[in-house]
């Protein structure tokens, strides 16, 4: 199954990202969850060390808003996802543009209505 970086994840269950994780886990998905908060999201501590590899990553879906990306910009290309995922309200043109110059697909996408329409 597509392993699937969630960043911005949150413990917060009225947040998009919580609803991501758990409904990317129901569908039998690998997923990490990434974020500030030292949390814990369903049996998973949240990872806010961006030093901590992880590997083969096919999907980071972004739950962070565009003022915030900048510091993950290096971190989000260094994982090598073969796609990201930009949800509603994360758009942003430079992050696309480094990652389509990294031969990483873009998508402007809602990750939970992927997952309701089996297009993930």
């Amino acid at each position: 199954m597509k392993k699937t970086v969630v960043l911005g994840a949150s413990d917060n269950p009225t947040r998009y990202a919580y609803k991501a994780f758990h409904r990317l886990k129901e569908h039998g998905y690998e997923v990490v969850p990434v974020g500030i908060k030292n949390a814990d999201l369903g049996g998973q501590k949240i990872i806010t060390d961006k030093s901590q590899p992880i590997e083969d990553v096919d999907t980071v879906t972004l739950y962070v808003g565009p003022q915030n990306q900048p510091v993950w910009y290096d971190y989000i290309l260094n994982l090598k996802p073969k796609r990201i995922i930009f949800n509603p309200g994360t758009e942003n043109r430079e992050l696309e543009q480094m990652a389509q110059d990294a031969n990483i697909e873009t998508l402007h996408h809602c990750t939970l209505v992927m997952l309701a329409s089996s297009s993930y």
